[in-house]
Parts: C-alpha cells; sequence; structure tokens
C-alpha cells in the first residue's frame, strides 16, 4: 500500500525515538551487555591496549646484567632500572615523572578529549580481556543476555564455570606479574605455585588478583563513571576546540527507522535525519550512554559508537561522520582552533619538566656518601698527643658494577687517618667503613675546623668524586 502513495503526499514529521529501551533494558539488569563492534578505531584500540598489556607481562622477565632489569626493591629500598639504581635519596625522580606523567595527561585531554580512559587506561584493556572471555564462551551480546534469563541448567552451568576459570586465571596472573614488579619474579612464580611463597607475598598475590577480577569482571563501568576521579575533573581542561566523540545533531534529527532502499534525499524531505535510530551506539558502549544526548562525563572516547555508526552508514549508503571525533566549535561551524593558549601552556610545562628530568639524571652523581660523627665522645687524645675525631662513612655505590674508592680529607693540616683509606663496594649495595682522623693540637686554631671528605672512584674508564663536609671538633 505504500508504494502507492506519492512521496509529495507525505505529510513531514519529524520522528524522535529517544533510547529508552536500551536504557530501560541496561538499567532492569543491573549490568550493561557491551555488544562487539569492528572498525578501524576498535582495531587501533585492541592494538593499541595490548601492546601495553605485553609490556606489562614482559618487562619483570627481563635481566640485565645477570640481574632482573626492573625491579622497585621495597624491602631493600632499591629501584633498579636496568643500568640504573635509584635510593630513597633519589625520589625527586619520582616526583618528576609524576609531573611530566600529570601534564603529559592534561595536554592530551585537551586536545583529544578523555582519549587516555578509552585507549590506553589498565581498566579498559583489562575489561576487554575478560570481555573477549566472555564472548567466546557465553556468546555475543544478545545470547548473554537470554543465558543470563533462562534458569541454571548444565549448559549454562558449565559455561558460566569456564568463565569463571578464565578470569580467576588471567586475575592471578595479573597479580602475580605486578607483585613481580616489586619482587624477583621468577622466585615469585615458584614459590607461589609450590606453596612455598611468604604470608605477605600471597595476601599482596591475592589482593591485586582479587582487584583486578572485581574491576575487570564486575564493577567495569562503575570504575568509569563513580570511582575514578579522573572523570569528574576532565571537564576542567575541555573547551569548545577539544576532539572528542560527538554526535553530528544538525544532522541526525529527526532520527527514525528507515528501508535501507529509501534514498537520503527522499528521507530528509520526510524529516527524517541520518540517524536510523538502531541504537547501536548505545549498544557498544562500555558505559551505556547514549552519545546522542550530548557530551557526559561518563564517555570514555573510545570510539566504539564511531564505529559502529560508520559501519551502518555504510549499509545506508550514507556518509559516514554521523559521530565522530569532532569538536564543539566544528559542530556549531566554525573551524577548531589546534594552537590556543591552554593547549601551548601546557605543551610548554610539559616540555620544561622532561627537560629538568634529562638535565637531573645526567648530571646525577652515581655515587652517595653519608658522614656521621662518633656521639660518643667530641674528641679523644691519642698515646702520640694527637687530636683525634672518629667518624662512620656509608658509602653508596649507585652503579651496577663494583667499585672501589679512596678517601682524602681537605681543610685540616698534617693530618693523618688511623684506618682503610680504600675501599671496594659492589654494584648497588652501601658499604660502613669506621675511620679516624687525627692531627697535632697545635694545628687547630678554633674549637670547630670545617673539614671535607673527599671520596673518588679509581677506576681508570670512569672516575667519580664526591666531597661531603664535616666538622673536626677540639675542646
Amino acid at each position: 500500500m505504500s508504494e502507492k502513495i506519492p512521496v509529495k503526499n507525505i505529510t513531514p514529521v519529524k520522528v524522535h525515538k529517544p533510547a529508552t529501551t536500551e536504557k530501560k533494558h541496561h538499567s532492569a539488569r543491573s549490568r550493561i551487555y557491551v555488544r562487539a563492534v569492528k572498525g578501524p578505531l576498535e582495531t587501533f584500540r585492541r592494538f593499541f591496549g595490548l601492546f601495553f598489556l605485553a609490556l606489562f607481562a614482559i618487562i619483570p622477565w627481563l635481566t640485565y646484567n645477570g640481574h632482573q632489569a626492573v625491579l622497585f626493591d621495597v624491602a631493600e629500598q632499591r629501584f633498579t632500572l636496568f643500568s640504573l639504581t635509584l635510593w630513597p635519596q633519589d625520589l625527586t625522580y619520582l616526583a618528576y615523572i609524576f609531573i611530566i606523567s600529570a601534564f603529559a595527561l592534561f595536554f592530551v585531554t585537551t586536545f583529544a578529549g578523555r582519549v587516555w580512559c578509552g585507549f590506553m587506561c589498565p581498566q579498559t584493556t583489562w575489561v576487554y580481556v575478560f570481555t573477549w572471555f566472555e564472548e567466546k564462551i557465553e556468546g555475543t551480546r544478545n545470547k548473554r543476555i537470554k543465558l543470563d534469563e533462562r534458569p541454571m541448567d548444565a549448559d549454562k552451568f558449565w559455561r558460566k564455570t569456564a568463565k569463571q576459570v578464565c578470569w580467576w586465571t588471567i586475575a592471578i596472573l595479573t597479580g602475580l606479574l605486578f607483585v613481580g614488579y616489586f619482587t624477583p619474579v621468577r622466585e615469585l612464580f615458584v614459590d607461589f605455585f609450590t606453596l612455598n611463597a611468604g604470608f605477605w607475598l600471597t595476601f599482596w598475590v591475592l589482593f591485586f588478583a582479587v582487584c583486578t577480577y572485581g574491576n575487570a569482571g564486575y564493577m567495569r563501568e562503575i570504575m568509569c563513571t563513580h570511582i575514578c576521579p579522573y572523570a569528574r575533573f576532565q571537564s576542567a581542561m575541555f573547551d569548545r576546540d577539544t576532539f572528542t566523540v560527538a554526535y553530528d545533531t544538525n544532522r541526525g534529527e529527526g532520527r527514525g527507522p528507515r528501508p535501507r532502499k529509501l534514498a537520503r534525499e527522499t528521507a530528509h524531505k520526510q524529516g527524517l535525519g541520518d540517524c536510523i535510530d538502531c541504537h547501536l551506539c548505545v549498544q557498544v558502549c562500555p558505559t551505556g550512554i547514549d552519545i546522542r544526548n550530548g557530551l557526559q562525563y561518563e564517555c570514555i572516547n573510545c570510539g566504539a559508537c564511531v564505529d559502529a555508526c560508520n559501519g551502518v552508514m555504510e549499509k545506508m549508503n550514507y556518509p559516514k561522520g554521523l559521530i565522530r571525533f569532532t569538536s564543539e566549535e566544528e559542530l556549531s561551524g566554525g573551524k577548531t582552533r589546534i594552537f590556543r593558549p591552554k593547549l601551548i601552556g601546557y605543551f610548554v610545562v610539559l616540555v620544561l619538566m622532561i627537560t629538568v628530568l634529562v638535565v637531573n639524571f645526567v648530571w646525577r652523581v652515581p655515587l652517595d656518601v653519608d658522614i656521621i660523627r662518633d656521639r660518643n665522645s667530641l674528641y679523644r687524645e691519642t698515646n702520640d698527643g694527637l687530636i683525634e675525631n672518629v667518624y662512620t662513612l656509608k658509602i653508596m655505590n649507585k652503579t651496577q658494577s663494583p667499585q672501589t674508592y679512596s678517601i682524602s680529607v681537605s681543610g685540616l693540616p698534617d693530618y693523618r687517618f688511623i684506618g682503610k683509606q680504600q675501599i671496594t663496594v659492589t654494584g648497588g649495595e652501601i658499604a660502613t667503613l669506621p675511620i679516624s682522623v687525627a692531627t697535632d693540637a697545635y694545628n687547630l686554631e678554633d674549637p670547630v675546623t670545617e673539614i671535607q671528605f673527599t671520596v673518588s672512584s679509581v677506576n681508570q674508564d670512569d672516575i667519580i668524586t664526591l666531597t661531603e663536609p664535616s666538622k673536626f671538633l677540639y675542646r
């Protein structure tokens, strides 16, 4: 009957059907069933996430000069990064790294929105891994919905059990790998699976396993929308020129279903926009929002809705980009400004902090000396009539190879050592050297004489020298 009615006689009606079905569907089950999507953004996102996941899994197993290349040994208060050993005295480097990370996040967010959450966040990556196992075992989105609705039977039992086994396997491996950054990973795996690990090692492995299981298996979008603080303050970095995933309202409204054979121009004459109201953008969203309702803090800029919508547009022979990465300024008909004061400011501070970090690393002396005077006596007189002060030198070798150091004193005339003047310290260790310095009382004009201890490496290829002040007391 509809084919006999001329198009010109159809009264244009603006159709607008909000996605109440999907919203009700999600809230009724208190969870989101994410539909799988394919497209260039999804492929890139998976590759990006899996690349960093592989780095996370591989780095603890790397070795350098016979030791674990990356090890944050909290018990020994020593952080090893290949040839670099950092001690608590070097925590300023950690502060620089945190500042650089913060401004890098600010810069990227101002430019491209919440892409960190969508492409690099560990929560997003682990959720994808858990969801992948869920899809392979329980089926597609609709099959998972039906599986959860039906009563328990043999098929449902084995699928749920297999999924839980896979989830717990990934969670425990994650806990082991994470703890492996803080304790030797090879010994950890052997001790854990042979039940020889200590209480605290086992506790932390299981703790992080439970956190991974809960976050990636069940909390998922709750972490992104309610727990993660980044979702709350990200809007402070947005402006009208920030690239975000957005729905082109002018092009899409009024939304409504239509036959695929209906030409786009004809649909427009009938009052229909390009949006066919298929709800795929809602079904593929990890946080369950409808991007057509405008910019929302729950959006993690993953681009899943972009791929889903572009696939629909391609099938309808419509231009792609109804949902796309764009700016508010562009949607309003203007032109996006890439170079703007706030973005340039973040970039300048970021480059400045990176420069400061690099300079500090270049100027870093791989030696630390701490001088402790004997507190039991200010001074003492030797059998030879000399005035003697006792010191304890703590020499920290921050390199990865053994170093031999010589000790000398300046600022004290005609002194002599009582004790060793050379010591060999293994790589990444602290050696304690008690020494005594003595001189004739006639050389001392004041009760307190400022002196300097100089510790120098005797290696011919790499001479390291460090001078530390101290005091020589008399009277």
